[in-house]
């Protein structure tokens, strides 16, 4: 069983490694704290123009230079710009650990953030908040999102058009020195190398990285209210966010449980009242999501705009009815379900250092998969139906996206 150690270096950055003999690669995450959440209130989307700039050449290297140095290590790379972080993945080989480094801390700190390569990055994020427009049920819930929160936590991770087009270059590098920095990241190593060869290569690297990444602002809640986005379209979108517990929480095993009890398969509740017995969606879900300080049940269900206002009236029902409890069967369905999908998450070295990186900026530690196996099945019948008695799933944040008669349908729901 492996376990992950982690150190916090004298220029603040958190070092996390998983050492795992058995696994012929490494994979690595950089989360550094530089989202839409702590955009300038004046540059939203300047995190996202920052990640896609970063890419365009570091020191000597150009943005094609750069490319073929990580290309010629064989490096399998990503990076991406959410909510509240930006974050760097990269799989490679062991003996490439040295050279791919290197490559990270030059573009951390000697970022090339050439004024002619910022239009094109500028054109492509304006081009993906655009894409919106073609995506209802993305469009539906950016809007529920943004309903939920009074604190930036409502903002679109791309960014807006107003900040996106009003960036400029001097704009974007002050940012860049304020906010990204080596205090509050996190970088998680998993795979066929020591802990000690990690941090002495980090420390080679990254040890002279300096600065302090912000920190999370607290969310901000609104009342619970409904929505409607008016769009000439052929089917409604309809989404509900309701409370529920995060994973700090003694009882975050039994609200996952219940989730998975919803929406855990062709056999979950949802699944079963909603499609396949009324007919009434193509599409219908729930999972757990959340943000640092706050966590919610997220339902989604698309349909006709005739069928709106049933859609919703069942989906609230199932999803409440649930605090009359759950079955034995049911539950022993769930656990099975969600175990499985843990395991397999955890297979994948890439996918164990996103689960790493992000339990730390979380909760300030890595759960073993050992820990969530036993929290999981720990939960007995009593247990979760006590915890859903007491924990019931109410007055959500209702979105709806489709024509003018659905706004009236589910108005009256």
């Amino acid at each position: 069983m492996a376990f992950a150690q982690v150190e916090t270096l004298a220029n603040g950055l958190t070092l996390a490694v998983e050492e795992q003999p058995w696994n012929p690669g490494i994979a690595l995450q950089l989360l550094v704290p530089v989202g839409a959440t702590t955009d300038p209130q004046e540059l939203e989307g300047a995190a996202n123009l920052l990640e896609g700039w970063l890419w365009k050449g570091a020191g000597d290297l150009d943005a094609r230079a750069l490319a073929e140095a990580f290309d010629e290590l064989g490096v399998r790379r990503g990076s991406g710009v959410g909510l509240e972080y930006t974050t760097f993945a990269a799989s490679f080989l062991p003996e490439y650990l040295d050279s791919v480094l290197e490559l990270y801390a030059l573009i951390l700190q000697k970022p090339r953030f050439d004024e002619a390569l910022l239009e094109p990055v500028r054109q492509v994020a304006l081009q993906e908040l655009a894409a919106l427009e073609d995506q209802p049920p993305r469009k539906m819930g950016a809007a529920l999102r943004r309903a939920v929160f009074a604190s930036t936590h409502g903002r679109y991770a791309a960014g807006s058009k107003e900040g996106l087009t009003s960036a400029t270059p001097e704009a974007l590098r002050a940012d860049f020195q304020r906010r990204y920095g080596a205090k509050g990241s996190i970088l998680a190593v998993a795979g066929g190398v020591g802990f000690a060869e990690v941090r002495e290569a980090v420390e080679r690297h990254l040890g002279t990285w300096g600065g302090v990444a912000p920190a999370s602002p607290e969310p901000v809640l609104t009342q619970p209210q409904a929505i409607h986005i008016e769009q000439d379209t052929a089917q409604v979108q309809i989404g509900l966010i309701y409370q529920d517990v995060g994973p700090g929480h003694p009882e975050f095993y039994s609200a996952r449980l219940a989730a998975e009890v919803l929406s855990g398969g062709m056999g979950s509740r949802l699944f079963t009242e909603v499609r396949e017995k009324r007919g009434l969606v193509y599409s219908v879900s729930a999972s757990p999501q959340g943000v640092k300080g706050f966590s919610y049940l997220l339902a989604y269900a698309g349909t006709t705009p005739e069928r709106a206002h049933a859609t919703l009236e069942v989906l609230r029902a199932e999803i409440e009815r649930i605090r009359e409890g759950v079955s034995e069967e049911e539950l022993e369905r769930a656990k099975i379900g969600l175990r499985t999908a843990l395991v397999m998450q955890e297979e994948s070295a890439r996918s164990r250092v996103g689960s790493m990186a992000r339990d730390l900026f979380m909760l300030g530690r890595i759960r073993p998969l050992a820990e969530i196996e036993a929290e999981i099945a720990a939960v007995d019948l009593s247990r979760i139906n006590r915890f859903l008695a007491d924990h019931p799933y109410k007055d959500p944040w209702v979105g709806t996206l489709g024509p003018k008669l659905a706004q009236r349908q589910t108005q009256n729901a």
